[in-house]
């Protein structure tokens, strides 16, 4: 994005400052503050433009710190939670990353800037259909997304040195943790549905998995099998 206005995220109307409108500066200046500290995350959280990525009625939040609705009955995680995520991941350049919970696709989007291919999986169509079409637009062209189940993941891609589930449940899907190459980390939200749940990150070991429990998050519930409608 270039231009007299590149320092401002939106669009928004009107001319006055609006809640969620701050300049990129600001942005990764929240994130900063919030712990986040790794160089190539904040430069990709600067870089991917949220406000595309959430429903018209909530752009001029979009860079609020806290989650938003999307399509189908889902949401788009808040920036920090974005960002906290995708840093206890440690993606290099020639990993090779599993997207499990596709949803608007802002989460694939920066995932994309820091590995050297993305696979992306959504039980909703229209979601895969949109995030598909706004990562086009962003000319992202080393990610890969279609509609299947999560629990099943990907196996005609695995292995994958990154693994990255979006939505929660009781434990982590067998199917995943044999997809995860030798040395390879998996994070996922693990406990109840409608309840708080726990950050877990596995790292795969050569005696087995290594996990640790990050903090309390609230995700939406990872739900097997295809959606039927949307």
């Amino acid at each position: 994005m270039q231009g007299e206005d590149d320092d401002w995220i939106g669009p928004w109307e009107g001319g006055a400052a609006g809640p969620g409108q701050v300049t990129r500066a600001e942005f990764v200046l929240m994130l900063r503050r919030q712990g986040i500290r790794d160089r190539r995350v904040l430069a990709a959280m600067e870089q991917v433009p949220r406000e595309i990525f959430v429903a018209s009625v909530g752009r001029r939040e979009a860079y609020a710190d806290h989650a938003l609705p999307i399509e189908c009955g889902q949401t788009i995680s808040q920036p920090y939670v974005v960002a906290f995520m995708t840093e206890a991941l440690d993606v290099a350049p020639e990993h090779r990353v599993l997207e499990v919970g596709t949803g608007s696709g802002y989460q694939t989007a920066v995932l994309a800037h820091l590995a050297g291919h993305v696979f992306s999986l959504d039980r909703y169509r229209t979601l895969v259909e949109g995030a598909a079409e706004r990562l086009a637009t962003l000319k992202l062209d080393n990610v890969t997304v279609k509609a299947g189940d999560g629990f099943l993941g990907w196996p005609q891609e695995a292995p994958f040195d990154r693994i990255m589930v979006t939505a929660a449940f009781p434990e982590v899907p067998q199917a995943l943790k044999e997809q995860l190459a030798e040395g390879g980390r998996l994070i996922m939200p693990v406990g109840p549905e409608g309840g708080v749940q726990e950050l877990r990150l596995l790292e795969k070991t050569p005696e087995g998995f290594a996990e640790r429990r990050l903090m309390a998050v609230r995700f939406v519930p990872l739900v097997p099998g295809m959606a039927r409608a949307l």
